[in-house]
């Protein structure tokens, strides 16, 4: 008896298996859901139409974006948790929504680690600090040496307290070994102003956001946060050359349902790697201040898991109190 409970859960397991496999060899059977959690023209919503085509082409069915807005990107993450877990519904994630959200609110619908299955990191952007041209310091190595002199007096501008700016900057004052004065706003738009007119002496957020006034010389570049380099930017100053080991990179990456069958996650990995790469997609992502991406969907669930662990640590280190 207990022979032919064992053979019958063997022949399950390979029947189950089987059936599995198939699935996914006949994969996409109908059109496939692309959640984008954030307002269309933003770099997720830009990332997915770019790609959306290729994957329809190449794939033979076609990959609908989907904005679903709102909660600083909560609200499409959501969405996507409670989808079923066949493949037919992903969604392009970010720092903010899966690894920061989950240790600055008190209460959250979907558990990052536990919820979703890491599928391919698409790209890591640059997230930059500006000063105002009459700042009291030209670089990096001088804005850390200034804020030493003067503790405390150094205000930088983030888009909110306990955001992804605001942790990175936090990151950036313990590794360099000063302290700031945090002044949270609620958009890009007014503190790019606000920098401008000298209010505060710097301000943090995407480099995209803040070139066109980098280029006309009313705001001042101090580096980015990213560690990397690529070819047709290698002026840009980096954070990492005055604080050695500084990573505070921005990123973007597709998740599904925790529990969408492995063949269908690494189908997905593949198609959307290739078309990342595309010539002309990769031109026009790393014209818009972005580093591609393309890895296993085993380096990205490592990756989030890591920056998981890094933002849990800033936060207690901070003493935040989850909103």
């Amino acid at each position: 008896m207990t022979r032919f409970v064992l053979h019958l859960l063997a022949m399950i397991a390979c029947a189950l298996a089987c059936a599995q496999f198939a699935g996914a060899q006949s994969y996409p059977a109908k059109p496939v859901r692309v959640i984008v959690p954030f307002p269309p023209g933003e770099t997720p919503d830009i990332i997915a139409r770019l790609i959306s085509p290729l994957m329809s082409e190449s794939m033979g069915q076609q990959f609908i974006v989907e904005n679903r807005a709102g909660a600083s990107g909560q609200l499409g993450l959501e969405a996507l948790k409670n989808a079923p877990a066949d493949g037919y519904s992903i969604a392009v994630g970010q720092g903010g929504n899966l690894v920061v959200a989950p240790h600055t609110y008190k209460k959250l619908s979907y558990d990052p680690l536990k919820d979703f299955a890491a599928v391919a990191l698409n790209v890591t952007n640059y997230v930059a600090v500006v000063a105002y041209p009459a700042a009291p310091f030209k670089d990096a190595a001088d804005m850390i040496a200034w804020a030493k002199t003067n503790p405390g007096k150094l205000s930088v501008a983030t888009n909110g307290e306990g955001g992804f700016n605001h942790l990175a900057f936090e990151m950036l004052a313990s590794m360099g070994g000063f302290k700031f004065l945090h002044v949270p706003y609620k958009g890009a738009a007014q503190i790019t102003t606000d920098v401008i007119s000298g209010q505060v002496h710097v301000g943090m957020g995407a480099y995209t956001g803040f070139v066109q006034q980098i280029q006309s010389g009313r705001l001042r570049l101090i580096a980015v946060t990213n560690p990397l380099r690529v070819p047709n930017k290698p002026e840009l100053p980096l954070f990492a050359d005055a604080v050695p080991k500084y990573d505070m990179r921005g990123w973007f990456g597709y998740v599904a349902p925790a529990a969408t069958p492995r063949e269908i996650v690494r189908r997905l990995n593949a198609e959307i790697n290739r078309a990342i790469q595309q010539p002309d997609v990769a031109a026009k992502l790393v014209d818009a201040g972005l580093i591609i991406v393309a890895e296993s969907p085993e380096y990205y669930a490592d990756f989030i898991k890591s920056e998981y662990a890094k933002y849990g640590e800033i936060v207690r280190s901070i003493g935040f109190q989850p909103q």
